[in-house]
């Protein structure tokens, strides 16, 4: 870990180097020791506590026991660092079953993108007029029912419910298209 550039507003910058060269090693072993048992890295807690001295200097002036003080600012920011792990998920762990976006390998960003693009689309199907709610949510249901399930379940023929759906996807479209900015096509748009 590097030591910091010396000075501290309102404090003489060779006051300052003096305690980063008289307080380096202290600091590092002081870190290095307390590192493992907080799940954190020494460097970040040597670098926090360079933070917190150069704060203080600009503030109250150096402390009155240089040593004591490094110890009790180094556990306190272990500490803070075992709370904070505490509290942090990975983001496999977003499913119950474990199946969360980075245990598929897809990122944080793809996966809130993804799951926006759901929203709007829900929310889009559920605007649609008549029946078109209705058959577009059996359609996307994750249960993937049959034409027969699902024009039993709308309680229709199956010979309608094609042109039907063709017809609420064209809506569908059209409502998608209009609140966002669509990709050019390539091909011939029904």
């Amino acid at each position: 870990m590097t030591r910091p550039a010396a000075g501290a507003p309102g404090v003489p910058a060779d006051e300052a180097a003096e305690m980063v060269a008289a307080l380096g090693p202290l600091v590092a072993a002081e870190a290095t020791a307390e590192a493992p048992a907080a799940a954190a890295d020494a460097g970040d807690l040597e670098q926090a506590l360079w933070v917190r001295l150069f704060e203080r200097l600009g503030r109250a002036g150096p402390p009155r026991d240089p040593a004591r003080w490094v110890r009790a600012v180094v556990r306190a920011e272990a500490r803070r660092a075992r709370r904070r792990a505490a509290r942090e998920r990975p983001l496999t762990e977003g499913a119950p079953d474990g199946s969360g976006a980075a245990a598929q390998g897809e990122s944080a960003e793809h996966a809130a993108l993804r799951a926006e693009t759901g929203r709007a689309v829900r929310s889009a199907v559920a605007r649609t007029p008549g029946d078109c709610p209705r058959l577009l949510s059996a359609m996307l249901s994750p249960r993937d029912s049959t034409y027969r399930e699902i024009a039993g379940e709308l309680n229709i023929s199956q010979g309608s419910l094609g042109p039907m759906r063709s017809r609420c996807l064209g809506c569908l479209r059209r409502m998608l298209a209009a609140e966002v900015a669509a990709p050019e096509h390539r091909g011939k748009e029904r």
